[in-house]
């Protein structure tokens, strides 16, 4: 499989480019940098708001990951948004594969995680703008699938074992970010949730 990842210098990224390498795929790493990343067979510098670019990536690949964030120092996630709004209004037939946040999950009724009062405010803006950008895509109709993660995720082991849950957290409150790529893989390879709101934990 052809797997293209956006954000392939952070911690998730980064780990899905290893894991989809370790499992014998073709990976183009693409940063805003071009930085090396490895595992990745080919590497890019570009910005996901450059639409055409996308393009490209897309029509060369059986699959694109945005494993992108918002900023997160402060300034406008606008940018973030933007990016996400132009590359919904470009057709492909890749699958879509976004890297999600918790607070897009949802309570029991039904109310997102991040509308809680319980939800940190300090990760309130960041997480309304994941999840405005994962409704830009979706509202396109483009081929979606988003994974999150569980309410901690932090570098660690690769166990390969994890539990999954559609739209509503998964037993366990965390997760490795080896162990996050180990269950995008496997999604991509084999999928189960293809056009869901997922999430994988420990």
């Amino acid at each position: 499989m052809k797997i293209a990842v956006y954000g392939a210098t952070g911690m998730v990224g980064s780990q899905i480019v290893a894991e989809a390498a370790r499992r014998g795929h073709e990976v183009t790493a693409i940063s805003r940098k071009g930085t090396p990343v490895e595992g990745a067979a080919v590497v890019r510098a570009a910005d996901l708001a450059d639409a055409e670019t996308y393009r490209e990536v897309a029509e060369a690949n059986d699959a694109v990951v945005l494993a992108t964030s918002p900023d997160r120092t402060g300034g406008s996630r606008e940018p973030y948004l933007d990016a996400h709004r132009a590359i919904s209004t470009v057709p492909t037939t890749a699958r879509l594969y976004m890297v999600g946040g918790f607070g897009g999950l949802k309570t029991p009724d039904g109310t997102p995680i991040k509308d809680t009062p319980d939800f940190p405010a300090m990760y309130k803006g960041e997480s309304d703008a994941a999840f405005a950008a994962y409704e830009a895509l979706r509202d396109a109709g483009t081929d979606l699938t988003v994974q999150a993660p569980a309410a901690v995720i932090a570098p660690g082991a690769r166990t390969g074992k994890y539990v999954t849950a559609v739209g509503v957290p998964a037993a366990g409150d965390t997760i490795s970010s080896q162990d996050f790529a180990v269950a995008a893989l496997d999604e991509l390879e084999q999928p189960q949730f293809r056009g869901t709101f997922f999430t994988a934990s420990n």
